[in-house]
């Protein structure tokens, strides 16, 4: 790499960060003089980042993350999921998978994201994360932009990257969340992942001006329900803060997820035909349909200019 690599940088500070985007960006133009030219964020390439959150924990966000990425790749997408639930990852225990490394060994500099990918069902691949360490629960700008450089170089090699973000409202769920193109909002009809939901909203859209979501409804009892928890909370979101959601599927409770958790397995794979499984794939196939604007989100320039933004606060 004609750059010195983000992982050897010490200490950190906004000039010190600054300078590593600099470099970074220059090292996009040199590829651009040796023959490879370098792409403006959304142009030339398909790849969608689409980032899962959720306002509370228990909605089901990470079996949908999954099961929906199962659901795309089936689709004739190259799928990868990037766990970042950091301090309490689960993808690679809801699937069985062994991990050698994680993306917290990225994020200190241990370990490359090629080398921590996983295979996953039907293809998909997987960037675990780790559970237990407090060490990247607040990531620092030197490990964004670590970050940023490695997925960086798996962009040309997948069409869709599926974040599972933590619960909640923290630091690292909102960067992940700017960072995508698309945000997906996982609730479910309780009133309290309406109100964590709503929290989550309000956040990204008054301090760092999103203004386009996604809902997903989860475990709904029936598509009335489902578009009901859906209208209301838009009426809400809409009416004290200005921002309309749109619904971009429903999910039924399903007796058979418990099933697929317990062995193991997607629920796509053991139960192909249950009402999920049927649900996920006609959100997957919704998705596909519907792609997002160019806009400048997901690429590189945008990462900067969020993470430059962030560190100037």
């Amino acid at each position: 790499m004609a750059v010195e690599s983000v992982q050897e940088v010490r200490p950190e500070g906004p000039a010190r960060v600054l300078d590593l985007a600099e470099r970074l960006a220059a090292r996009r133009r040199q590829e651009g003089k040796a023959g490879r030219e370098p792409e403006p964020a959304g142009a030339g390439r398909d790849l969608r980042v689409m980032a899962v959150c959720s306002g509370k924990g228990g909605v089901g966000k990470t079996n949908l993350v999954v099961n929906l990425g199962v659901a795309l790749q089936r689709l004739g997408r190259r799928v990868i999921v990037l766990d970042a639930d950091l301090g309490l990852a689960n993808v690679d225990t809801l699937l069985g998978l062994q991990p050698t490394a994680t993306l917290r060994d990225v994020l200190l500099g241990e370990s490359s994201i090629a080398e921590a990918l996983l295979a996953g069902p039907e293809g998909i691949r997987i960037v675990p994360a780790s559970s237990g360490f407090e060490d990247v629960t607040e990531l620092t700008g030197a490990q964004r932009l670590r970050l940023l450089e490695e997925v960086d170089l798996l962009e040309e090699d997948f069409d869709v990257l599926l974040i599972d973000t933590g619960a909640g409202i923290s630091s690292n769920v909102t960067f992940f969340a700017v960072a995508a193109n698309e945000i997906l909002l996982v609730v479910t009809p309780e009133p309290t992942a309406l109100t964590d939901a709503y929290a989550l909203v309000k956040v990204l859209s008054r301090r760092y001006a999103e203004r386009d979501f996604g809902v997903i409804v989860n475990m709904a009892r029936g598509s009335r329900e489902g578009e009901a928890t859906w209208r209301h909370l838009s009426r809400v979101t809409e009416r004290f803060l200005g921002v309309s959601l749109h619904l971009a599927g429903i999910v039924p409770f399903d007796g058979e997820l418990p099933t697929a958790v317990r062995r193991q397995r997607p629920l796509l794979d053991l139960a192909p035909t249950s009402a999920a499984a049927r649900s996920i794939e006609r959100l997957a196939r919704g998705l596909l349909a519907a792609p997002p604007e160019k806009l400048p989100k997901g690429g590189l320039q945008f990462f900067f200019e969020r993470l430059l933004g962030g560190e100037r606060r």
